[in-house]
C-alpha cells in the first residue's frame, strides 16, 4: 500500500508541489486545442525538474476517451532509473475545463482528493507537439507523438519554451526503439 501511494504521489507531485523559483503565473495558452489532443500517446522530451519525476524515464501520458460520461482516462508510464528500467503505471482521469477551447484540462489524483488543473500553452499546428504547464507557472513539460522529435520542431518548441519564461529544463531518457 505504502508503494501504491509513493507511485501515485511522485506522479502526481509534479503538478500539486511548488517551487520557489516559480513564474509569476503560466502565459494563456495561444491557440484552441483540438479534441482528439486528448486520445493517444504523448511522449514526454523535455520538463522542468520536479520531486515527483525525480528519477522518471521514458515518461509517457496516454489518454483515452471514455465510454461513459465526459471526460478522458489518464494511463501515465514512468520507467525507474533508465528507459528500460521497471514501468511504474499510473491511472486517473481527466476533464477538460468548460469554455477554454479545450486548452485546459484538470486531473484527479489520489481517487479524487486532489485535482490539478494543466494548461496546453501551445502546440503545432499538427498537434504532433505540444507544451503543457501548471496555471501557476512552476512547471512545463514538453510532450510529442514521437519518442523522439526531429531536430527543427525540437528547436523550436524549445525556443518557445524558453519564449514562455522557463528556463531550466531536464531532458529524460526516451524508449528503446
Amino acid at each position: 500500500m505504502r508503494a501504491a501511494f509513493m507511485m501515485i504521489a511522485a506522479l502526481a507531485g509534479a503538478g500539486l508541489l511548488v517551487g520557489a523559483s516559480a513564474q509569476a503565473a503560466a502565459k494563456p495558452p495561444a491557440k484552441p486545442i483540438e479534441a482528439s489532443f486528448y486520445t493517444g500517446k504523448w511522449y514526454e522530451i523535455a520538463r522542468t525538474p520536479n520531486a515527483g519525476q525525480r528519477d522518471c524515464e521514458a515518461p509517457t501520458t496516454e489518454f483515452a476517451d471514455r465510454t461513459q460520461g465526459e471526460g478522458f482516462s489518464v494511463r501515465q508510464v514512468c520507467r525507474k532509473g533508465s528507459a528500460s528500467g521497471a514501468a511504474k503505471v499510473f491511472n486517473t482521469s481527466g476533464k477538460i475545463v468548460a469554455g477554454t477551447q479545450n486548452t485546459k484540462f484538470s486531473m484527479s489524483f489520489l481517487g479524487g482528493l486532489k485535482k490539478q488543473e494543466y494548461w496546453v500553452l501551445d502546440r503545432a499546428d499538427d498537434q504532433s507537439w505540444a507544451i503543457m504547464a501548471t496555471p501557476g507557472g512552476n512547471y512545463v513539460w514538453l510532450l510529442s507523438r514521437q519518442p523522439v522529435m526531429p531536430p527543427a520542431d525540437r528547436a523550436a518548441a524549445l525556443e518557445r519554451i524558453k519564449d514562455l519564461g522557463y528556463a531550466k529544463l531536464e531532458f529524460p531518457q526516451q524508449p528503446p526503439t
